[in-house]
């Protein structure tokens, strides 16, 4: 906790209103409160209620552990590029945290055969893998064949499962609880933003021909397309609304290993409230400032 009060202490003598005065500043300020709030993310998973886990976690614990982990080291980057100005990059991240963030959500708030299917979903292609050494033996009998072969056999059978403990995941087309991640994230998440946070994000990873004339191409007067090969710029509005999903499964996590939730829902006002600000003084000296040129 000295860790993140250490964070908070800092605010104490920055005047934020005068901060987000204008695009340089707010710039700036934001770079830090970004990466700030990473660094508080990040202390949370170091948070140990010794009572309850005198050592590390079981299989279910350390399962939506590592999305929260995973969610703080690629908000780390999402903030390096959000500071270089390369915002086809950041475009390519948003989603795999929007991903962890709501997955960590929906397990958080199931039962434990919830987070029981998401792991054994996780086997999908190891499982194939093991069948296909069955079938297909000549690259299993080579160093690396070997090494991978045996690196899925001791992951499951440190799980307590075979090759024939998946019949509920073949049934349900290896997807968790036999949903797609949009009947997940409308459970999550209000559904008509789908479309903002993760339908176009997804291009990014596809490839989509929008995605190209968004970030790779420029429009030349006679209606052809040039090379574009800078990056380019970027705005905070690729990254509050992320704040929106991620803050919550980190409280939820807090009260699932009974840490000191009062003291935290405070910290989570506090971000939430710089991320609205941010959000809302961005539209207002953007406008400003175009006008003014």
């Amino acid at each position: 906790m000295e860790e993140i009060q250490n964070i908070l202490d800092e605010y104490k003598s920055i005047d934020i209103s005068k901060e987000i005065s204008t695009l340089g500043r707010m710039k700036d300020f934001s770079t830090k409160f970004y990466g700030d709030v990473a660094n508080i993310y990040d202390a949370i998973t170091r948070i140990k209620n010794i009572e309850r886990n005198p050592t590390g976690y079981n299989f279910n614990d350390a399962a939506i552990l590592g999305l929260l982990i995973r969610i703080w080291k690629i908000f780390k980057e999402v903030v390096y590029y959000y500071k270089e100005d390369k915002g086809e990059i950041i475009a390519h991240l948003d989603r795999l945290i929007l991903e962890s963030a709501v997955i960590a959500h929906y397990l958080l708030i199931n039962d434990e055969d919830v987070t029981v299917d998401y792991r054994k979903c996780s086997y999908k292609d190891r499982l194939n893998i093991i069948v296909d050494s069955n079938r297909s033996p000549e690259f299993f009998k080579t160093p690396a064949g070997i090494r991978l072969k045996s690196s899925i056999l001791n992951k499951m059978n440190a799980e307590g499962w075979s090759v024939d403990s998946f019949e509920e995941q073949k049934r349900n087309r290896w997807k968790l609880s036999g949903k797609n991640f949009y009947e997940i994230f409308r459970e999550i998440v209000p559904q008509n933003l789908y479309k903002y946070l993760y339908g176009i994000p997804s291009e990014a990873i596809h490839g989509s021909w929008n995605e190209s004339m968004d970030f790779h191409l420029q429009r030349n007067q006679d209606g052809t397309f040039s090379p574009y090969p800078h990056y380019q710029p970027v705005d905070m509005r690729f990254i509050t609304p992320l704040l929106r999903i991620t803050n919550e499964p980190y409280l939820l996590w807090l009260k699932r290993i009974d840490a000191d939730l009062e003291y935290f829902e405070k910290i989570f006002q506090w971000i939430s409230s710089v991320n609205y600000k941010l959000f809302d003084s961005f539209e207002k000296v953007y406008a400003e400032e175009i006008n003014e040129n």
